[in-house]
């Protein structure tokens, strides 16, 4: 296993924690401790998975995320003890592929790190063109109208289920089932916060109609 992991926190025991549970696991792993080290570091090393604290000094997570999503559609986990809903939808709304709080279990943490490295040996290696959409499933990159989109591993997930069938529209529940979710209400706002990212990058390459339709009282769909 080669899989290496960024652990982004400013308590050194917590980090320290989190690098022996993955590394049981056998992923190697590197801390920071300051959020200034981190989008240099990360350019520079590429790493496979980031967990991330949302309080950190000199610069938090949120932004962080932001700034890296501008060049690196790398998994990254929140682990924080902010909670609310209003701080999960806005971690998902950065740009975050999940979002963890604490106190966690550590071995709630494996699996998920271990469900987002499946969803990406599952994908199999080809392009899909459709309605004006290029999904790459070996690099997991999404164009729409030749421009890319620079989706996070999720939100390229949901749009390739949203893709798979003409006129079908997903619920929440399905939707959550593309990301190997289990289905609980506090989810199905993970994915109305996915679906909000996707069609601001959308729009942010074209002008056209909006393509993602909300159908209500069911979930989401394509609009061909």
């Amino acid at each position: 296993m080669n899989e290496f992991i960024l652990i982004v926190e400013d308590e050194p025991l917590l980090a320290m924690l989190l690098a022996n549970c993955v590394s049981s696991k056998g992923f190697q792993s590197h801390c920071i401790f300051d959020g200034a080290d981190v989008v240099d570091w990360v350019k520079k090393n590429q790493p496979d998975l980031i967990l991330m604290d949302v309080m950190l000094p000199n610069c938090d997570g949120m932004t962080l995320c932001q700034e890296i999503r501008k060049f690196s559609t790398v998994p990254l986990f929140f682990i924080t003890s902010c909670d609310s809903e209003f701080d999960r939808l806005q971690g998902l709304n950065s740009g975050a592929d999940d979002y963890i709080c604490k106190p966690y279990k550590p071995n709630e943490v494996l699996a998920r790190i271990n469900a987002i490295f499946r969803r990406i040996q599952n994908f199999s290696p080809n392009q899909t063109e459709i309605a004006g959409f290029v999904l790459n499933k070996e690099s997991f990159q999404a164009y729409y109208k030749d421009k890319p989109l620079n989706l996070t591993l999720s939100e390229f997930r949901i749009l390739a289920m949203l893709l798979s069938k003409k006129d079908r529209a997903y619920s929440r529940s399905m939707l959550l089932e593309a990301l190997h979710e289990e289905d609980f209400d506090g989810l199905h706002r993970s994915i109305d916060g996915h679906i909000k990212n996707i069609r601001l990058k959308i729009k942010n390459v074209s002008h056209d109609r909006e393509v993602i339709a909300t159908v209500y009282g069911v979930g989401y769909k394509i609009i061909y």
